[in-house]
């Protein structure tokens, strides 16, 4: 009879091969551990020169850092003393332009008390000299009449002044005294006190539909009154 049993063989199985890879790692360190020495071998000169430059550069750095703030300092001190010297100037200008404007008043004056007291003008006690008007907005005027003395050149003139202007107004003669024309009924008239003369100014109302055509001052001191009347004399603008 034949044998029908299977024929099968254990076979025991072979442990892989690990030294191989074992010592393919171990030459892999040995490589990386001699490229990391020849390396180091041949930057060791180098290092100090680098690291040496490498200070060098950051203190020329720091220098220059330096050296721009103290230029920015100077550059900003420079700007502010070249504004102060500027509105230094400015103010200077104007003072000056002042001082031109009140020298040319001030000789204008001299100019005028000149012809007041010169040796052929008449001597004069309290005097209205002239008047002027010169017209603002709104049927305004402004008002500038001149007083003089030049027969006691020791006394002050006091005292108080006022107006009254004369015209037509609805085709009929008219006046406006002190009080309408500043607009204040029993208003008092204007001070006055001087040595040899003195201008007054102000500003008046006349009336609506008003023609301007004389102007009568009247001056009221404590032992003397004078009363004196002008053609309408309107200035030019």
């Amino acid at each position: 009879m034949p044998d029908l049993s299977p024929h099968f063989q254990i076979v025991p199985r072979r442990a892989p091969r690990r030294w191989p890879w074992l010592l393919g790692g171990v030459l892999w360190l040995l490589s990386l551990a001699a490229a990391w020495h020849w390396s180091a071998r041949s930057a060791a000169p180098i290092l100090p020169v680098l690291s040496q430059r490498a200070q060098q550069a950051e203190q020329q750095l720091a220098a220059q850092r330096a050296r721009l703030q103290e230029l920015s300092q100077r550059e900003t001190t420079l700007s502010r003393s070249d504004q102060i010297s500027r509105n230094a100037n400015g103010d200077l200008q104007n003072t000056l332009a002042e001082r031109d404007e009140e020298i040319a008043a001030l000789r204008a004056d001299i100019a005028f008390y000149e012809r007041l007291v010169g040796p052929t003008q008449q001597r004069k006690g309290l005097n209205v000299f002239s008047s002027e008007f010169v017209a603002a907005a709104d049927n305004a005027w402004q008002y500038q009449i001149v007083l003089t003395q030049n027969l006691n050149r020791g006394a002050i003139s006091e005292g108080r002044m006022h107006f009254v202007i004369e015209g037509v107004r609805d085709g009929k003669l008219a006046s406006a005294d002190w009080g309408q024309l500043h607009q204040q009924p029993g208003a008092t008239g204007q001070a006055y006190s001087f040595r040899y003369f003195q201008t007054l100014e102000g500003q008046v109302m006349l009336p609506p539909d008003f023609t301007p055509q004389r102007v009568r001052v009247v001056l009221k001191g404590q032992d003397i009154a004078v009363e004196q009347s002008f053609d309408w004399k309107a200035a030019a603008t």
